[in-house]
This record gives structure tokens, sequence and C-alpha cells, in this order.
């Protein structure tokens, strides 16, 4: 079934706020089998939501609202839907009833515009607001169908999950069920490339990839009569993927690397501790936004100066003068001292130039090495960060200190 999402605000288009409804409409038609065709934002304006709805049933069955269902004037939405589907407003009392009971408890009294909350088409399936006031509803003529929930999220995430799901289901005859791989260590030209037969064949299951700040993804989908089908589908040519790129998958679930990370360190019980140089604690911050991580995580230090290098972590001054705060001798020479202080299993230190400002032909702004002490042994990494903006090139030295992180936790190398 071909979907299109309309969402309705003013402020949606001026930016004072972020679309999130459409974002998440959009993930779980997909997975109950609809087809999203397009989103529609549009402000408070009756004659251009009329003009917008039938603009999107022109290409579409199913239309998904969200806003316009309150009790002050600009909410219209519900009125405009029961004038294109050809119907007329009526009391429905139950909604009536919950709406005075809901102000009576609140020993409130409700004004004559909340009423208007209380009205729909008459030939409408209302569905209950648990988190609100306003009840949303679906409205059909002649296999045209439109829903209309609730603006505020929390509102319109609970009416979605809680009793637009189940109705949809009844309509939908296929599913989708869609993995989404993470990968880190390879370009998205490049695992196209590794993939490019697979692409060029694809029927079902489809795949896509995608790139985000530093990483891949990719996506498998699989559009199938039952969810089992469908996931067999995916699973199976998961394992193929595997095979071309196993090496840089860190996730077949969706889930940030730094997740991965502590999830590991939780389940291994493994401690770590951490020395920062040019991240100034973003890699501490990381791990520390992961619940129940101080379990595992002693301390990091940020050791920014030179003077801090030797002070907290024992960094010879020989090692700084003759090879510089950024090189390979001075990274190892901290994750050494981090690991003479806290005794961790593992300890990561990283240094490098953020930038914008101090590169040279032989030290480019991007240019880290990460170390890390483990099971006695001290490691490191060198690489060089694609140098987009300072902030990029801490968040992605951080994904690089991460990776480390993980394949040691895995037992491969770096």
């Amino acid at each position: 079934m071909k979907s299109a999402i309309l969402s309705v605000g003013t402020e949606l288009l001026f930016g004072q706020i972020t679309n999130t409804n459409a974002v998440f409409l959009s993930q779980q038609l997909n997975l109950l089998g609809f087809d999203v065709m397009y989103h529609y934002t549009v402000g408070d304006n009756p004659q251009r939501v009329k003009e917008t709805i039938n603009r999107a049933f022109e290409g579409c069955d199913l239309i998904i609202t969200t806003g316009g269902l309150g009790p002050t004037q600009d909410d219209l939405t519900k009125e405009i839907a029961c004038e294109t589907l050809h119907d007329e407003m009526k009391l429905h009392e139950p909604s009536m009833e919950k709406l005075e009971d809901y102000f009576k408890k609140l020993n409130r009294e409700m004004t004559d515009n909340n009423r208007k909350q209380a009205y729909f088409p008459s030939r409408a399936v209302i569905f209950d607001n648990d988190a609100g006031t306003a009840p949303g509803f679906t409205l059909e003529e002649n296999g045209r169908r439109i829903i209309c929930m609730p603006g505020p999220p929390r509102e319109m995430t609970r009416m979605f999950e809680q009793k637009v799901m189940p109705y949809l289901e009844t309509l939908s005859e296929d599913v989708i069920f869609y993995r989404m791989i993470r990968t880190y260590g390879i370009g998205e030209s490049q695992l196209e490339t590794d993939l490019e037969d697979l692409i060029d064949k694809q029927t079902d299951p489809t795949l896509a990839t995608y790139a985000k700040e530093g990483e891949c993804s990719l996506r498998i989908a699989s559009k199938r009569h039952t969810k089992e089908e469908a996931e067999k589908a995916v699973d199976d040519m998961l394992e193929t993927v595997k095979k071309r790129v196993g090496q840089f998958i860190y996730s077949c679930d969706d889930e940030d690397l730094s997740s991965v990370v502590g999830k590991k360190l939780l389940e291994q019980n493994v401690t770590i501790s951490c020395a920062e140089s040019c991240t100034g604690g973003l890699f501490a911050k990381t791990l520390t936004e992961i619940p129940g991580i101080s379990q595992v995580f002693d301390r990091g230090l940020v050791t920014y100066s030179n003077k801090a290098k030797m002070d907290e972590l024992g960094v010879q001054a020989s090692t700084l003068e003759e090879y510089g705060a950024v090189s390979e001798e001075t990274a190892i020479e901290m994750a050494e001292g981090l690991a003479r202080i806290t005794g961790c299993d593992i300890c990561i230190s990283v240094t490098g130039i953020a930038g914008p400002d101090g590169g040279t032909p032989e030290k480019p702004v991007g240019l880290v090495y990460v170390g890390a002490s483990y099971k006695g042994t001290t490691l490191s990494k060198k690489l060089t960060v694609r140098n987009v903006n300072r902030t990029w090139n801490r968040t992605t030295t951080v994904l690089a200190m991460l990776d480390v992180t993980n394949r040691l936790l895995d037992g491969r190398g770096l």
C-alpha cells in the first residue's frame, strides 16, 4: 500500500521544532510493509492542508497526519479530512465523557473550545489518546484512507504503538524486515564496490549503503508475506555480506560503536582507562554516557600539554623532544604510563592534531596516534583523519579509539 506522511504545524516550517514524527512513522510503516512515497509538511492553513491532502491522494492509498487535532481555531486537520472524504462531523459521546473526566480530575473547568476535540467524522474509527486530550481517528472512502494523530511526539508515539499499529497490521499483506549493518574502517565507495554484484542484481532482499561521520552502514531489507520469511532472506544475505566485508562489521543491529564497546567491556568485565590529548576528554565522555559503565571505567586523564604528559603519565622529555607530542612513541609512553598508574586491563591513549591550525607538511592536521596497553603488550595505530573541521576531527578520532578498543576485546589485530 502506497502511503504519505503529512505533518501539520507552522512551527515545523519555522524550524522551531524538529520533525521527529516523520522519521518515526517512516520507520514503522516500512516495517509493516507500507511503501512511504512522500513526506509533506504544511503550516496551520486550512486551504493548504486541504490541497496537500488531495495531492497526496493522487498517488497514495493511505495518508497519515500528525498535528492539528487540538482545541484551538487553527487546529483543523480533522475537519479538513472529514470534508475531503465526504463525511460530516458528529459528537462522539465516549470521547466527550473522557474529556470531561480528564478536566474533573485536574479540578479545572473545561473551556468550550475543548469540546471540539470530541467531534469526529461520523464514519471514523476513534483511537483513544492515553497521553493527552486529543484522540486520533481513521476515515476511509472508496479505498482511500486517512489516519490522523496528535502532533506532540509522546502522544503520537504511544497512540501509534498501542492503537494505530494493530489497525494497520490488518491492512498490510506483506511485512518488511531489515537489518542495519554498521561498519568502521571502510569507505562507502569501497563498501559498494565490494558488494557491487549483489547490489546490481538485487530484487529481494535489497541492499543500500549510507555514510555517516567516519563510518558506513548497509541496509539489508526483504518484503515477504511473513516476518519469518523476510528475516530468513535478510539473514541469508547477511552471511554473504560477512564473507566479503565481515572484518569491518561491528554491529548487525544498528548499534553505535560506543554501545557495542560498552556492552563488551561489561560482559567481559574488562576494566579501562584513557589518557587523551587532542580529543580533550571526548572519549571519556562517550564512555560515561553508557549506563552501568562505572563497573569497568576507572578514569580519564586529559594530558593536553607536554608538561601534563610528563607529570601525569611519565612521558620522557627526550621522547617529546626527539619525536614530538604527536608521535607513535609518545602515544605508546602515554598508554604505558597510564597502565602503571591505573592497572586497568585496557589503557588507551591518543595524541594528534585536531586543527584547524598547527599542522605541518610532515605532520598535517588530522594526524592521530592511538596507543593501547592490553595484557602486557603495548600497541599503536596511526591514522590520518579527513580534515573537515575541528569537531569532525575530534569525533572521528574517538571512533578510531573505540575501534581499537573493540578489536582488542575481540582478540583481533589493529
